[in-house]
């Protein structure tokens, strides 16, 4: 199968599309024909050499942790899913390939009417929302601060915020994205020098949540800013909350919490703003588009473009 793989670490350019051995499904997994992968930071992270603890990663190391596709193969004991099925779902890593394995507790039905690019662009980032706001214990009341507002998890952090009854959103952004963040319900701020005093400016009573999905920067001005620091959390700057005692974000992304997530999505409660495609030869400049930064929206691959 064709896959845009790494035969090394580093730069974008290291991401190349190779010829690898189609996977086969096993027992309790099913294979699924991707159509579309979402681009996260996360896969930029292993592409420069990082890995998570719990991974061990050998080249040639197909990145994509989120995708979307029909299941064309099951293994012994799958009960669930049929082939010919379209499903999206969640791995560590493969999205970016023809062809890839998961469980079966890893994929969810996708909606007839969810367009595939946004379908294999869903699952990484509406979970990690709904993971950080519900560690963060955001509800009615609240006034919520959340940085990089306009990016693709920002923008899901915002909807959800605002579902479950936050009095206020405030969402960091460059100014190119102001009116969108307003559209979403957000009151937007700029980013940069003087950030906590523009945050108090507009919240004068406090903030009482804080989510980061920019960097250090912003994740040291939650801290200024929430007086709590249980109720910060951080999609990035892992070193950083460490050394600042914020609580780091566990696991806990699941068939049951992404399938209420596609249910929103199905309910028009959750919109996704897509903000490029590649093919998976380009996979390269997709990696770049995303490093670049104060983006709008979701990066995704397309990988079968037939219908």
């Amino acid at each position: 199968m064709k896959a845009a793989a790494l035969s090394s670490f580093g730069g974008p350019d290291v991401l190349r599309l190779q010829d690898i051995d189609d996977p086969t499904a096993g027992p309790g997994e099913v294979r699924v024909r991707v159509k579309a992968a979402g681009v996260q930071p996360f896969d930029t992270a292993i592409r420069r050499g990082w890995t998570p603890p719990f991974l061990a990663t050998r080249p040639p190391v197909v990145p994509g942790n989120e995708f979307a596709g029909v299941v064309d193969q099951v293994g012994d004991r799958v009960t669930g899913v049929e082939v010919g099925a379209e499903v999206l779902g969640f791995s560590t890593l493969g999205g970016y390939a023809e062809y890839v394995v998961v469980p079966e507790d890893q994929i969810v039905a996708k909606p007839k009417d969810m367009p595939w690019e946004i379908a294999g662009g869903f699952s990484g980032n509406a979970q990690g929302a709904h993971l950080a706001l519900q560690a963060m214990g955001v509800g009615k009341g609240d006034t919520v601060l959340i940085h990089a507002a306009a990016g693709a998890l920002g923008t899901l952090a915002v909807q959800l915020a605002r579902a479950w009854g936050a009095d206020r959103v405030i969402g960091t952004a460059s100014e190119a994205n102001h009116e969108y963040l307003r559209k979403l319900g957000a009151v937007p701020v700029t980013y940069g020098e003087g950030l906590v005093e523009r945050v108090r400016a507009v919240a004068p009573e406090g903030v009482d949540a804080a989510l980061d999905a920019a960097g250090p920067e912003a994740l040291r001005a939650s801290v200024e800013l929430v007086k709590d620091r249980s109720r910060i959390r951080t999609m990035l700057s892992l070193e950083e909350a460490k050394e600042l005692g914020i609580p780091l974000l566990g696991p806990g992304r699941s068939a049951s919490r992404l399938a209420s997530l596609v249910d929103l999505y199905a309910r028009g409660q959750l919109t996704v703003h897509l903000r490029a495609t590649y093919a998976l030869a380009d996979a390269a400049e997709a990696h770049r588009d995303i490093e670049r930064g104060h983006g709008r929206g979701k990066i995704v691959i397309i990988v079968d473009a037939t219908a």
